[in-house]
């Protein structure tokens, strides 16, 4: 699931640890990663705050399956969505390097690269998160791939389940979130690619 704090593989052997909301390195304050936790795939590579990091400074954040919500009438029900083998995967991904002026220490933050979604997700959400498929992994890390590999990963490939409301607050952190949710007004518990 995304993270506050986590991993993220930023050349094929090192692994460092990231905060999720990109801060480039030109910013003045932290801040600023409040509004970049997300990049666009569309203006990835303009954007001032990632293209930098899109020429300089990509990343892989390990994730086992992520959320979205979809808006229904009165309100949004959430959703988990991973792979049907329950397999790990990697979200497309830029970090950068920040130093704090008055400590001289280094904060390593990055963001997750989003796109259109596969069929799956667009049953649920009008964007999702950019999975590399294995193939892509070292190009993407070595600035041989552009953004021609950020497509929306298989459909065929992926479940989602309505899941919990209590997702919705960061201080329920338990296995329970991730159980198809009983009373969700949804008639099928499960999508399927």
């Amino acid at each position: 699931m995304p993270f506050r704090q986590g991993y993220g593989l930023i050349d094929s052997a090192l692994w460092i640890a990231l905060q999720w909301g990109l801060v480039p390195f030109w910013a003045k304050e932290p801040k600023i990663a409040y509004k970049t936790i997300n990049a666009r795939v569309e203006t990835v590579d303009t954007a001032p705050s990632y293209r930098q990091a899109f020429k300089k400074r990509r990343c892989l954040i390990p994730a086992d399956g992520f959320y979205e919500w979809k808006k229904v009438v009165g309100g949004k029900i959430p959703y988990s969505i991973g792979m049907k083998d329950d397999a790990p995967f990697v979200f497309a991904g830029l970090w950068e390097g920040w130093k704090e002026p008055a400590t001289q220490e280094w904060l390593h933050t990055c963001t997750i690269i989003t796109g259109e979604p596969n069929e799956l997700v667009a049953r649920i959400h009008t964007r999702m998160p950019v999975i590399l498929g294995q193939e892509h992994h070292e190009a993407w890390l070595s600035n041989q791939a552009g953004k021609e590999v950020l497509i929306p990963f298989p459909a065929d490939a992926m479940r989602a389940w309505p899941i919990s409301p209590r997702v919705n607050s960061p201080r329920n952190n338990d296995p329970d979130l991730l159980r198809p949710d009983p009373s969700s007004p949804i008639t099928s518990n499960e999508f399927r690619g």
